[in-house]
């Protein structure tokens, strides 16, 4: 029986250098131990919101649901701790970084949604602030299955990445083209939907649109 994907969104985070945000899951984690990957995981029951007074719709994809977004940017806060909000002005976030390690812990523990931050600080999340480039569903060969949205953003003025070390044993920022040759050379460890993205924003770079090719699986039979 061929098992249904999960809703997920994945999160390439770019600086002012162009360089790419990659974390490493620990070696000891069963799925993708060791590997590099971006910032992203499943979509929460609570990701799933219609609330207008603290979200800006304008100019999402219409053809999937915003949750997808939400996820994006919780994931985001969650794993590196960078918050793509504004606030009511239009002004940077800058949260402290006590309330913003709490704020992460209660987001991990399923004790606060990220819409209940966003209102609680007063903030707006815009979702064009997460800019859509592409969909990979997981093969139905893989006993875990993921239907994942890719969503490119820029780091916010005046935030750095501050890992979760329960989730992520290592990170750098790295150019697209470094994060490739370095795989190529056996440096580091990527899985091929990383591979797909990094490639995608490598010739965005270059001044291709920013939109993920279809991704086939047996165009990267080379990586096992």
């Amino acid at each position: 029986m061929t098992n249904i994907p999960r809703p997920a969104s994945t999160v390439v985070l770019i600086d002012d250098l162009s360089r790419v945000y990659l974390t490493k899951r620990p070696e000891t984690m069963k799925f993708m131990g060791g590997f590099y990957v971006f910032p992203g995981g499943s979509v929460d029951k609570d990701d799933y919101t219609n609330s207008s007074e603290c979200i800006n719709y304008v100019n999402r994809n219409e053809f999937f649901d915003p949750a997808y977004y939400v996820a994006a940017a919780r994931e985001l806060f969650e794993e590196v701790g960078v918050l793509v909000c504004k606030t009511d002005d239009g002004a940077d976030v800058y949260l402290e970084a006590g309330t913003a390690m709490e704020y992460r812990r209660l987001l991990l523990k399923g004790e606060m949604s990220f819409i209940q931050l966003v209102k609680k600080e007063g903030l707006q999340f815009q979702l064009d602030s997460l800019e859509y480039f592409g969909q990979i569903i997981t093969p139905n060969v893989s006993p875990i299955r993921f239907d994942t949205r890719f969503f490119l953003t820029k780091l916010p003025n005046g935030q750095s990445p501050l890992p979760d070390l329960n989730e992520i044993s290592d990170a750098l920022w790295i150019s697209p083209a470094d994060a490739l040759l370095d795989y190529q050379n056996g440096k580091i460890s990527l899985a091929p939907p990383t591979i797909h993205a990094l490639t995608t924003i490598l010739n965005y770079q270059k001044g291709s649109p920013l939109m993920m090719p279809e991704f086939r699986l047996s165009d990267y039979k080379s990586v096992f």
